[in-house]
């Protein structure tokens, strides 16, 4: 089969509420700066009642990286789960506008759909609380194999390794993905998904894993030592690994061999909501159009500079514009 689209992504189906706050909002709320926390209904509705003004947007980690992708001009389809209400109609709609597709499921019984409260302080840092709904409800029924097979790589989000029924699904896609001669990739998302699920992680990367992202927090949590040691640790458990270090850049390591990427230099750092998500965006557009890894990385790079420019976690312009004014 042809590949249909370049990336299929199997993630959070949330709303992301994206608001301004002070230091002393998150000191007043109990929150931990930088943090993301899951909540439940009603934490979600104490907390946005006394957020700032907030901007609503389709969100989900797997889902912003499919935005980024279709920016760089690629294609990709995001599978989760969303209710039949105003948030899922809001998620589905934003996907149709920018030219993706949800391919999903739809929980009818009344479940809401899942809802991200970022609060974003001066100094550009996000701190989250998720109401997960529907999206942590996925189940393998919900993957389509025509989705998985018509699609160059297959993108998974840690955060759903959490949940027993979504790492079935993970199983279900990594399969067909390879029945298929598809890549499969992983970001890792989160510490809290590391500490949770250490071992079965690295025994999922080693068997079933093409492309590993990770920050460099969750690189070293997950092999539990220092940076190098960790690098060195992810090159012998990941056929590709891109680690990500803020404003240090990034590297691209497959086969032995490490490349250092350097991060794109922007005048103001504004919000660094779904910056490792557009990231992901560049390196695995680059890698379904056969760039090489430093290629890639740089694309990732460019993508992940344009977002941390602005409030939100998806491209304001176009990064394929971007990519060629630099060569890309």
């Amino acid at each position: 089969m042809t590949p249909l689209h370049d990336v299929a992504a199997i993630g959070n189906a949330l709303v992301d509420v994206i608001a301004q706050a002070s230091d002393d909002f998150l000191t007043d709320e109990g929150l931990t700066k930088g943090s993301m926390q899951l909540v439940d209904d009603a934490r979600a509705a104490a907390l946005y009642a006394r957020m700032g003004p907030a901007v609503e947007k389709s969100g989900g980690s797997a889902c912003n990286t499919v935005a980024g992708v279709v920016s760089l001009g690629g294609t990709g389809v995001h599978i989760g789960k969303i209710g039949a209400d105003e948030f899922g109609e809001i998620f589905t709609h934003d996907l149709d506008a920018i030219g993706a597709r949800f391919a999903g499921g739809v929980m009818r019984d009344g479940t809401a759909t899942g809802k991200s409260l970022i609060n974003v302080t001066p100094d550009g840092e996000r701190t989250m609380c998720t109401a997960l709904g529907a999206a942590a409800l996925l189940d393998p029924d919900d993957v389509d194999p025509a989705v998985i097979e018509g699609a160059r790589i297959v993108f998974l989000e840690g955060y759903l390794f959490d949940p027993p029924p979504a790492r079935r699904a993970f199983a279900k896609a990594a399969g067909l993905a390879r029945a298929s001669d598809r890549l499969v990739a992983l970001t890792l998302s989160d510490a809290f998904v590391i500490d949770r699920h250490r071992g079965a992680l690295v025994g999922f990367i080693e068997t079933e894993v093409d492309v590993l992202f990770a920050n460099e927090e969750e690189i070293t949590s997950l092999f539990q030592t220092n940076f190098d040691a960790a690098v060195a640790a992810v090159a012998k458990h990941a056929r590709i690994a891109a680690v990500t270090r803020g404003a240090r850049g990034s590297l691209a390591i497959a086969g032995g061999e490490i490349h250092p990427v350097d991060a794109v230099w922007v005048d103001k750092v504004v919000d660094t909501t779904g910056a490792g998500d557009q990231y992901a965006a560049g390196f695995l557009f680059g890698l379904a159009q056969g760039h090489s890894l430093p290629h890639c990385g740089r694309l990732g790079s460019l993508a992940a500079s344009e977002v941390i420019s602005h409030y939100g976690p998806r491209p304001e312009v176009s990064l394929r514009d971007l990519a060629l004014t630099a060569g890309l």
